[in-house]
């Protein structure tokens, strides 16, 4: 199984999560209901860390958690954890071995919090220690690359957020990503063909905002992981307060910017980044204008809610980093220096 096919494969991973694990989710969800829950602390390493961002924004938008990245550090070689009163405890993690990952969900039940693992392992060492289990149901991504795991991931996350709100037409939504997925696909070939316009660059600019600032994190990680060059994400905000200054004509910036509440913004941006310095640009969007400015414009449906659009947006990122990988001439099946699964303390 290549890296492509597990590209491929995520509408039918998204569909089946679905299907399997929307009883369980919200078994899940009235437990902790019945807990005094006031916050979430969660626990992440890289790609996984990715879909804590997006945890982020969307149990805050959307059931009003706040959420607090943990910092392993401190509960492994510090030994100093925070306190965690009334806290829900999660941690992410596709393969569930991380050491450092496992111990943030050890200090949470030594100081009687809930805990909750989000893995494609339920049998490992963090589902074990976890009082509940969400498997990502993945399947076995042989890729070193993670692509499926991140978007399952992101789905039971969405699926945990709507049985915590009980909102019907939220999981309405959620029936139809799967369905978006498979047409953001069909647009391979014309990613294959403009991957070709960079396969020369050894650094860029990701933007994104709100939901998709977890994309921007991602598609960033994707490119320095197949095609190393350096890629640094931004919050189109954080982007105007300096970081912009490294931008001259013909730089590539890649950007994700559906419509949404932070739309705006993004446009703003976009526009200045194309009109007053003349940067190339890659756009992922739903909206015409927003495509209108880009070289390579990569469209998403129109339907799409903002909150869901991380889980549709980063497909065609994905295909973009898998293809530039091949126009630069590298194994997308083993980049150098990775390994698939990394045990840190």
């Amino acid at each position: 199984m290549s890296l492509f096919s597990e590209i491929s494969e995520q509408p039918e991973r998204i569909k089946n999560l679905l299907s399997n694990q929307r009883k369980n989710i919200e078994g899940i969800a009235n437990q902790i209901r019945k807990h005094e829950i006031e916050y979430v602390f969660l626990a992440a390493r890289g790609t996984s860390d990715n879909a804590g961002r997006y945890a982020n924004y969307l149990l805050g938008a959307m059931n009003g958690l706040p959420l607090a990245l943990a910092t392993p550090s401190l509960f492994t070689y510090y030994k100093q954890p925070p306190k965690l009163k009334n806290a829900l405890v999660i941690g992410i993690s596709q393969s569930g071995k991380s050491p450092d990952i496992v111990s943030v969900l050890e200090e949470g039940k030594k100081q009687n919090c809930l805990t909750l693992a989000i893995t494609n392992e339920p049998n490992s060492p963090l589902g074990k220690i976890s009082d509940f289990v969400l498997d990502i149901q993945a399947g076995k991504e042989k890729a070193v690359a993670a692509t499926k795991t991140y978007t399952t991931q992101l789905m039971t996350i969405a699926m945990l957020s709507t049985a915590l709100s009980k909102n019907k037409t939220r999981w309405n939504e959620l029936s139809k990503v799967a369905g978006w997925m498979k047409q953001v696909l069909k647009q391979n070939d014309f990613v294959k063909e403009s991957a070709q316009r960079y396969r020369y660059i050894d650094q860029t600019i990701v933007l994104g905002r709100g939901f998709n600032y977890a994309t921007a994190f991602e598609w960033a990680l994707k490119l320095k992981e197949l095609t190393y060059i350096i890629a640094e994400p931004y919050s189109s905000a954080d982007f105007a307060h300096g970081p912009i200054a490294m931008v001259e004509r013909g730089y590539p910036v890649l950007a994700v910017a559906p419509k949404g509440k932070v739309f705006g913004s993004m446009f703003e941006m976009l526009k200045r980044l194309r009109s007053d310095i003349s940067a190339e640009l890659v756009v992922i969007s739903n909206d015409k204008k927003a495509l209108s400015l880009a070289q390579v414009p990569l469209t998403i449906p129109n339907d799409v809610p903002e909150w869901l659009s991380p889980l549709v947006s980063i497909l065609p990122a994905q295909l973009f980093a898998y293809h530039l990988t091949l126009a630069k001439g590298y194994n997308a099946e083993q980049p150098r220096s990775i390994r698939k699964v990394t045990e840190t303390k």
